[in-house]
C-alpha cells in the first residue's frame, strides 16, 4: 500500500504539472467560477424565509460544484480517453499500478477543486461581497467536506468512466443526469422548493450532503429556513459522504481491474485477427 501511494503521489504531481502547462485546461478551471459569478451577480432577492443574498447561494453552490465536476466529468473523461489510449493497459502490468493509478487521480482531482473552490470564494468575496467562513470552526467544516466530497466522487467518476462505451459518449452520457442530480440537490436553488419525494430520493446521493455541508460552512445559520430539516446536519453530512468514499475505494479498483482484462482480451482479439 505504502508502494502504490508513492507511485500515485508521483504520478499525480507529474500529471498536475501537465495541466497547468496547458492554456486549455487552466481556462477550463476558471471558466466555472466566472459562471457562478456572473450568475450571483444578476441574481435577485434573499433565500426564502432569511435575509442572506440569494448570492451566497450561488458561491455556495459553486464551490460545490468544483468538487463534482471534478470527480464525476472531468476524471469520467480522462478515464474513458485513457481506457482508449492503452494507459490504463499499461497501468496493469505495473504492481499495484490500478490502486496507484486511482490515488493519482484522485490527487490530481483534490488540487484543482480545492484550487477552483479558492477561486470561487475569492471572486464571490470580491465581486459579490459573499461571506467567508466567519471562524476556524466553518473553515474546517469547508475543508472537511470539500476533501471528503472529493474523495467519495473520484472513485465514482473513475467507475462510471471505465464502463462507458468509449471517450465521446463519456461527457454527454454523464451531463444530463449528473445536472438533474445537481439541481434537485439543492446546489441552484434552495431544496426546500422541490417535490418531497424529490428531496427524500437525492439524500441517497452524495452530491446533496456536499453541498450542505459547504452551505453550512458559508452561510450563516439564519439560512436554515430554506434546508430539510431547518438543521446543517453535519454529523449525517460526514457519515453519508464518508460511506459513499469508503464504498467507492472498495469497489473502483476492481472494476477497473475487470474493465482493463477485457480490454486486454478485446485488443489480443483483434490482433490475432489482423495477423
Amino acid at each position: 500500500m505504502t508502494r502504490a501511494l508513492t507511485a500515485g503521489f508521483d504520478r499525480g504531481v507529474l500529471e498536475l504539472r501537465q495541466l497547468l502547462r496547458s492554456p486549455r485546461e487552466v481556462f477550463t478551471q476558471l471558466s466555472t467560477p466566472l459562471m457562478f459569478i456572473v450568475l450571483g451577480s444578476v441574481l435577485d432577492g434573499d433565500i426564502p424565509g432569511s435575509t442572506v443574498p440569494m448570492a451566497e447561494l450561488m458561491v455556495a453552490g459553486g464551490v460545490a460544484t468544483m468538487v463534482i465536476q471534478a470527480g464525476l466529468l472531468t476524471l469520467t473523461q480522462a478515464l474513458a480517453v485513457e481506457r482508449e489510449d492503452g494507459t490504463l493497459l499499461r497501468v496493469k502490468t505495473l504492481p499495484g499500478g490500478i490502486r496507484a493509478y486511482l490515488i493519482a487521480k484522485t490527487f490530481v482531482m483534490v488540487v484543482t477543486a480545492l484550487g477552483g473552490a479558492a477561486l470561487m470564494l475569492l471572486g464571490g468575496a470580491v465581486v459579490l461581497g459573499s461571506s467567508l467562513p466567519s471562524d476556524a470552526t466553518r473553515w474546517l467544516t469547508l475543508v472537511s467536506v470539500l476533501v471528503l466530497g472529493l474523495v467519495a466522487v473520484a472513485p465514482i467518476g473513475a467507475i462510471i468512466g471505465s464502463l462507458l462505451p468509449n471517450s465521446r459518449e463519456a461527457l454527454g452520457t454523464v451531463m444530463i443526469p449528473l445536472f438533474a442530480l445537481m439541481m434537485f440537490s439543492g446546489i441552484y436553488f434552495p431544496v426546500t422548493v422541490l417535490p418531497e419525494l424529490a428531496q427524500n430520493v437525492v439524500e441517497a446521493f452524495p452530491l446533496k450532503w456536499i453541498a450542505q455541508g459547504v452551505r453550512a460552512a458559508l452561510l450563516p445559520d439564519s439560512a436554515l429556513t430554506a434546508e430539510t430539516t431547518n438543521s446543517w446536519e453535519l454529523g449525517k453530512v460526514h457519515l453519508v459522504v464518508g460511506v459513499w468514499a469508503v464504498v467507492g475505494f472498495l469497489f473502483a479498483p476492481r472494476v477497473l481491474h475487470r474493465m482493463t482484462r477485457r480490454e486486454s482480451g478485446s485488443r489480443l482479439k483483434k490482433s490475432e485477427s489482423a495477423r
